[in-house]
């Protein structure tokens, strides 16, 4: 399908410090590609560069080749609309009750839709999901696993084709773990673009048809996902050095 994101010599500087240092890569459609490395090595940074939530300090990303910087909000609005994003932190609105969380993008980007529909989508992510408690609570209610269940299931009500995923199974038990992972799958083998980053080298091995080694801001090397499942030394040097 070729190329639907690519950043080009692209920078950003935080509070003085260079997070990402002149980085090119591209990440090809329907794809699943992991960013590994170790912690602090700017991997959330450039999944949020890549899904236009950073604008670089140097450099472009681009969406089918045309640059996210510049959209306009019809065009941006529509990519949104096609995106999802899975937070670190969960990111969902305190103030506002779990069903209002779950309900929010379908109102946004799906103003027409009727509130018997929005119900029912919002029932089929979140059982696909695992999540079964009161939809009123407040997220502080939840457990930092459940609130990653709500979040997961809250990026997927829009039905998204591109989807970035930032640790997005961390503190989850097993059983949740390999739920969302093979929802995560289902989507690749529906067509879907998958970015994703983890530490958790099972995934990366399970899930990427492309993995970028990130170190100190700055892509090292990018393998495929067969030359670590075809070249053991490889992926335990990987594993053991960089990913943990």
């Amino acid at each position: 399908m070729g190329t639907i994101i690519e950043l080009q010599n692209v920078g950003f500087i935080a509070e003085k410090q260079d997070i990402i240092k002149n980085l090119s890569c591209q990440f090809e459609e329907g794809k699943a590609s992991a960013l590994i490395g170790p912690s602090g090595a700017g991997k959330s940074t450039i999944l949020k560069l890549a899904a236009g939530l950073l604008v670089p300090t140097q450099g472009a990303v681009y969406l089918r080749h045309e640059d996210i910087s510049l959209m306009n909000h019809e065009r941006m609005l529509n990519f949104r609309r096609q995106a999802a994003v899975v937070f670190q932190d969960s990111a969902l609105w305190a103030n506002q009750s779990l069903y209002q969380n779950m309900e929010l993008p379908l109102r946004i980007h799906f103003p027409q839709m009727p509130k018997r529909e929005r119900d029912q989508r919002i029932n089929e992510v979140l059982a696909e999901a695992g999540y079964q408690k009161d939809l009123m609570m407040r997220p502080a209610k939840l457990s930092m696993g459940e609130q990653k269940l709500i979040a997961f299931a809250r990026a997927m009500v829009c039905r998204p084709v591109l989807i970035f995923l930032d640790e997005w199974i961390e503190s989850l038990d097993e059983n949740a773990v390999q739920r969302l992972i093979n929802i995560a799958k289902m989507h690749k083998d529906a067509g879907h673009t998958i970015i994703f980053v983890s530490h958790d080298f099972r995934v990366v091995k399970y899930l990427a048809d492309y993995v970028f080694i990130i170190i100190g801001g700055v892509l090292t090397m990018k393998l495929t996902g067969a030359q670590l499942t075809s070249d053991m030394a490889l992926a335990q040097y990987i594993e053991k050095g960089i990913v943990s």
